[in-house]
Protein backbone atom coordinates (compact mmCIF):
# COMPACT_ATOMS: atom_id res chain seq x y z
CA UNK A 1 0.00 0.00 0.00
CA UNK A 2 1.05 3.57 -0.58
CA UNK A 3 1.05 6.99 1.08
CA UNK A 4 0.16 10.01 -1.01
CA UNK A 5 3.37 11.54 -2.36
CA UNK A 6 5.56 8.53 -1.49
CA UNK A 7 7.80 7.28 -4.31
CA UNK A 8 6.35 4.16 -5.94
CA UNK A 9 9.29 1.99 -4.81
CA UNK A 10 8.71 2.66 -1.10
CA UNK A 11 6.80 0.09 0.95
CA UNK A 12 4.31 1.91 3.17
CA UNK A 13 3.23 0.14 6.35
CA UNK A 14 -0.40 1.00 7.13
CA UNK A 15 -2.60 0.46 10.15
CA UNK A 16 -4.58 -2.80 9.90
CA UNK A 17 -7.40 -1.33 12.02
CA UNK A 18 -8.44 1.75 13.97
CA UNK A 19 -6.59 1.96 17.27
CA UNK A 20 -3.68 3.56 19.11
CA UNK A 21 -0.18 3.53 17.59
CA UNK A 22 2.64 2.61 19.97
CA UNK A 23 6.16 3.10 18.63
CA UNK A 24 7.78 1.45 21.70
CA UNK A 25 7.15 -1.89 23.43
CA UNK A 26 6.54 -0.08 26.75
CA UNK A 27 6.62 3.49 28.13
CA UNK A 28 10.14 4.89 28.25
CA UNK A 29 11.62 2.18 26.03
CA UNK A 30 13.36 3.04 22.74
CA UNK A 31 11.23 3.06 19.59
CA UNK A 32 11.04 -0.18 17.62
CA UNK A 33 12.40 1.74 14.59
CA UNK A 34 13.43 5.32 13.84
CA UNK A 35 13.99 7.37 10.72
CA UNK A 36 17.10 6.15 8.91
CA UNK A 37 17.23 2.71 10.57
CA UNK A 38 18.19 -0.27 8.40
CA UNK A 39 15.73 -3.06 9.16
CA UNK A 40 14.84 -6.53 7.90
CA UNK A 41 11.43 -7.72 6.79
CA UNK A 42 10.62 -9.36 10.13
CA UNK A 43 11.31 -6.21 12.19
CA UNK A 44 8.43 -4.94 14.32
CA UNK A 45 7.85 -1.28 13.42
CA UNK A 46 5.08 -0.52 15.93
CA UNK A 47 2.08 -1.86 17.82
CA UNK A 48 -1.52 -0.93 17.05
CA UNK A 49 -3.70 -1.41 20.13
CA UNK A 50 -7.42 -2.10 19.77
CA UNK A 51 -9.37 -2.67 22.99
CA UNK A 52 -6.24 -4.01 24.77
CA UNK A 53 -5.43 -6.34 21.84
CA UNK A 54 -1.90 -5.58 20.61
CA UNK A 55 -1.13 -6.08 16.91
CA UNK A 56 2.61 -6.06 16.21
CA UNK A 57 3.15 -4.64 12.72
CA UNK A 58 6.08 -6.05 10.75
CA UNK A 59 8.06 -4.17 8.12
CA UNK A 60 7.32 -6.75 5.42
CA UNK A 61 10.44 -5.72 3.47
CA UNK A 62 14.13 -5.23 4.24
CA UNK A 63 15.38 -1.69 3.82
CA UNK A 64 15.76 1.76 5.35
CA UNK A 65 13.03 3.64 7.24
CA UNK A 66 12.55 6.80 5.13
CA UNK A 67 9.40 8.26 6.70
CA UNK A 68 7.62 8.02 10.03
CA UNK A 69 3.96 9.07 9.82
CA UNK A 70 2.59 7.49 13.01
CA UNK A 71 3.03 9.22 16.35
CA UNK A 72 3.39 7.43 19.66
CA UNK A 73 0.14 7.18 21.64
CA UNK A 74 -1.98 8.77 18.92
CA UNK A 75 -5.17 7.31 17.43
CA UNK A 76 -4.88 5.89 13.90
CA UNK A 77 -7.48 4.85 11.33
CA UNK A 78 -7.79 1.73 9.19
CA UNK A 79 -5.34 2.02 6.28
CA UNK A 80 -3.54 5.07 7.68
CA UNK A 81 0.14 5.19 6.65
CA UNK A 82 2.49 4.70 9.62
CA UNK A 83 5.96 4.16 8.10
CA UNK A 84 7.64 4.15 4.69
CA UNK A 85 10.55 1.84 3.92
CA UNK A 86 12.90 2.11 0.93
CA UNK A 87 13.61 -1.52 0.03
CA UNK A 88 17.22 -2.69 0.07
CA UNK A 89 18.76 -2.12 -3.34
CA UNK A 90 16.44 0.74 -4.33
CA UNK A 91 17.39 4.37 -4.52
CA UNK A 92 15.56 6.45 -1.95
Amino acid sequence: SWARGAPWRWRVVVSPSPGICWRSPEPGAPHFVDLGDEIDESATVCIVEVMKLMSHLKAGVSGRVVAVYGENGVAVELGQPLFAIAPTGSAS
